[in-house]
């Protein structure tokens, strides 16, 4: 009896150990402002700091079609969980205040600098402002390393000119290219300028990588419209969200709304990504 309950406690205290680990896994390094995959769970984001950001956050958004999946996931996210999650261009009603297209093209049209130009101009008229967030449509495919170091200089220009304002990188989305390919290196090159330098990034690519559940697809070389290659013969055969919409209930796990490109799921995590972006933005540590 003695020996089993000696085991019994051994066992235990392994489960709780494990527990623990598993815990410890979740948490979020304050200081670590990259809003990717884990952020896209939107039960995980305190109410608290949900209404902190639309008290405290004036946002400008300049984006093309790839970019509308955060606002308009948004939009349907208001529909499906409440007015707790609305925005409009102005904050009324308690809203939160988001500008959306505040400035036309994005990171990537016309140019590839045009965008830095307009945000000052933007930012001289609209004093109240104190986020701006830009997106890529599909630029990054085709950038060189020397075009993303331009996107990030320009980045650091604006921050040093406008110390009061918090601004947001992004990566690009997937193009069906796979780890090797020239979209995941730059990226990445995105992402390793934003972690050694503290910056706040918005990780396009990795949230259309994993569904729901956390499985991950972006050895599977998917693109934006979640498609996959499942059998690794090269060939995009398979499609996570649509699996993850087939074997899930409409309206209750997942909600139908526009999503430019790609599934709805996409647009629905990119709006729980999005606001876990401006609650960590009004002050949540993200744990």
């Amino acid at each position: 009896m003695k020996t089993l309950r000696f085991l019994s406690v051994i066992l235990l205290l392994g489960f709780i150990s494990g527990c623990s680990k598993d815990d410890d896994n979740k948490n979020i390094d304050p200081s670590d402002f990259k809003m990717d995959h884990r952020f896209s769970d939107l039960n995980s984001i305190p109410a608290e700091w949900i209404t902190a950001a639309k008290q405290n956050l004036h946002i400008a958004y300049g984006h093309t079609s790839h970019g509308s999946q955060l606002t308009d996931g948004m939009t349907g996210l208001a529909s499906f969980k409440g007015t707790a999650y609305s925005w409009n261009d102005g904050g009324t009603g308690g809203a939160l205040d988001l500008h959306d297209y505040a400035m036309t093209g994005d990171l990537g049209n016309p140019d590839r600098t045009s965008w830095a130009d307009r945000t000052r101009t933007y930012l001289a008229v609209n004093t109240d402002v104190n986020v701006i967030i830009w997106s890529w449509c599909g630029q990054v495919s085709t950038a060189t390393e020397a075009d993303i170091t331009t996107y990030l200089d320009l980045m650091a220009a604006l921050e040093n000119d406008f110390p009061n304002v918090k601004f947001v990188y992004m990566t690009g989305h997937l193009d069906g290219s796979g780890l090797t390919g020239n979209l995941h290196l730059r990226n990445d090159q995105i992402r390793n300028y934003c972690k050694t330098n503290n910056k706040i990034l918005y990780d396009f690519a990795d949230i259309e990588s994993y569904d729901p559940h956390g499985t991950y697809f972006g050895d599977k070389k998917p693109n934006d419209a979640c498609d996959y290659d499942s059998d690794g013969n090269g060939s995009l055969d398979s499609n996570w969200a649509i699996l993850w919409q087939e074997s899930h209930t409409e309206g209750v796990d997942w909600y139908s709304c526009s999503s430019a490109h790609s599934q709805p799921l996409n647009a629905n995590q990119k709006a729980y990504a999005a606001w876990a972006l401006w609650a960590r933005l009004a002050g949540w540590n993200g744990n």
